[in-house]
């Protein structure tokens, strides 16, 4: 399966408990089809001290994983959610928006 949303695009959450919420994909994981949005799904994690690199412990909080057929790209255009396709020019591949065929990069 070809992932299809990349780092620093802006997405929408259309499941979960942030359902609703945008903010822009931090990295992406295309072998377990999970992204990470910026500011979404935070975890909590128990952290112990590290004196190797100087890292105080503590509970810290960070972006979780969401999987990529929960979040919809944001057309470019009129800012709703929009499903993804691609086109090819000139052996070019262009990711563009269904919505309004206007393309992401």
């Amino acid at each position: 399966m070809a992932v299809k949303i990349r780092r620093d695009d802006e997405v929408i959450v259309i499941s979960g408990k942030d359902r609703g919420k945008t903010g822009k994909v931090l990295r992406v994981d295309p072998k377990k089809a999970k992204v990470y949005v910026e500011g979404l799904n935070i975890v909590k994690r128990h952290q112990r001290p590290n004196a190797g690199t100087g890292q105080g412990g503590g509970v810290i909080s960070k972006e979780g994983p969401i999987h990529i057929s929960n979040v919809m790209l944001i057309d470019p255009k009129d800012k709703k959610p929009t499903r993804v396709g691609v086109t090819r020019e000139g052996g070019a591949r262009n990711r563009v928006a269904r919505r309004s065929g206007s393309k992401f990069d």
